[in-house]
């Protein structure tokens, strides 16, 4: 058997970026960059102001005892609510009123609060006078232009997720389009001659196929946009039909067929191109990768997988989700946590186990009471984590810390 980290950096090995284009900024959430991001625009892109209150020279202030006093009065010579065009300069003995985030004045060099003032808060008339209760420094409640960034200082960074954040910020930046990564498009191919459609009556041996779905679900969580999805039987030359329908994909992944039976449709078809190997790991021990040929010429990355649900799952998160992270130009961190165990269980000994858990009162237990078998489906939704077991430990006891990985 291999070690899990072996087997992983073999399956990413095999994947080149996909290519990147040029998209309107309102649609890159999500995606990946493909080039460096710098400053067009200053942010912010003028002197403004901090605060609701009113625009002084802070020279004006100086003299206001720090003592409580009835303060200064101020003539009040106009408005600059956010937005203004027109901004009416502070002379001496003077003040403007102005909103956050609206552009300082010629003249002011500070912005006294509101509430340091005798104006009421909220939407009042313009007074004719203000009276300041507490004195301010010059430089006091303003954002300098360029304080934040200047133009032509680093943003953002190839291989970055386009999240909200990432996105807001390129728009204040002055980006109205960005380069990034397509999405990579995954091909999801389901072994075995029992399986049937989703609500069809199962005849004797036969089950519904789940695993379509799953893996098709699991690869759009990744970033991943899924061209093709549907089982196959164990019939060869169905199989390699359905590599040919897979044209256009950026990579194949595929369930069941990757044991030592008779029956092993995907070992039979792609001996040779696939690696199968054995991986230390429980659920998930038979797997495979390797390059295979698609209907459009291309060669691409497959990813073969066991075929019970839990297997797939599990292999699905640790193994396809950095898979399509690398496709798409980027990594594949996964969060993780140390937390107690609430309740023991066995593991297999030899093999590290990534079993699936819930969240309880501050510890962690198993989402099912016989554990972590690869057939245990039912119990996946309630699944908030993967419990790593490291592979020398034969059980797991009430009270043990162990590291267990997001899925939720």
């Amino acid at each position: 058997m291999i070690e899990v980290e072996e087997h992983l950096a073999a399956v990413v090995a095999l994947a080149t970026p996909v290519p990147a284009e040029e998209i309107p900024i309102s649609a890159a959430g999500g995606r990946v960059l493909a080039e460096d991001l710098v400053a067009r625009l200053a942010v912010p892109p003028f002197d403004n102001s901090a605060m609701d209150g009113f625009a002084v020279r802070a020279a004006d202030l100086s003299l206001m005892s720090p003592e409580p006093v009835e303060g200064i009065e101020l003539e009040v010579v106009g408005d600059i609510p956010a937005g203004a065009a027109e901004l009416p300069p502070v002379g001496p003995g003077q003040a403007v009123r102005i909103m956050t985030g609206a552009p300082l004045p010629a003249g002011a060099d500070a912005v006294v609060p509101v509430e340091a003032t005798d104006q009421p808060l909220g939407d009042v008339p313009l007074p004719a006078t203000v009276r300041v209760i507490e004195p301010v420094s010059a430089g006091r409640h303003i954002r300098r232009a360029g304080e934040d960034v200047a133009p032509g200082d680093p943003v953002l960074s190839a291989g970055q997720v386009m999240t909200p954040a990432a996105v807001s910020a390129a728009i204040s930046v002055g980006h109205g389009s960005v380069l990034v990564r397509r999405r990579p498009r995954v091909a999801v191919l389901s072994t075995g001659t029992e399986l049937v459609a989703p609500g069809t009556s199962p005849g004797i041996g036969q089950i519904p196929d789940s695993n379509s779905a799953l893996l098709a679900g699991l690869a759009e969580r990744f970033g991943a946009e899924v061209v093709l999805a549907r089982a196959v039987s164990d019939e060869p030359d169905e199989f390699r039909r359905a590599l040919v329908e897979a044209g256009g994909a950026d990579a194949v992944v595929t369930s069941g067929g990757v044991s030592v039976g008779a029956f092993e449709v995907v070992r039979q078809v792609t001996e040779g191109q696939v690696d199968f190997v054995t991986v230390a790991m429980q659920p998930g021990k038979p797997q495979g990768r390797g390059m295979v040929r698609v209907g459009d010429g291309r060669q691409v990355p497959m990813l073969a997988l066991p075929g019970n649900p839990v297997s797939v799952f599990v292999s699905a998160w640790v193994f396809l989700r950095p898979l399509v992270a690398r496709l798409a130009g980027t990594d594949a961190p996964w969060r993780s946590l140390r937390v107690a165990v609430a309740q023991g269980w066995r593991t297999p000994p030899g093999r590290r186990q990534y079993a699936p858990v819930v969240f309880e009162s501050g510890a962690v237990r198993s989402t099912h009471r016989l554990g972590s078998g690869s057939h245990l489906v039912a119990s996946l939704p309630a699944a908030q984590g993967l419990a790593v077991v490291p592979a020398e430990v034969d059980e797991v006891a009430a009270g043990d810390e162990l590291e267990v990985f997001l899925i939720d």
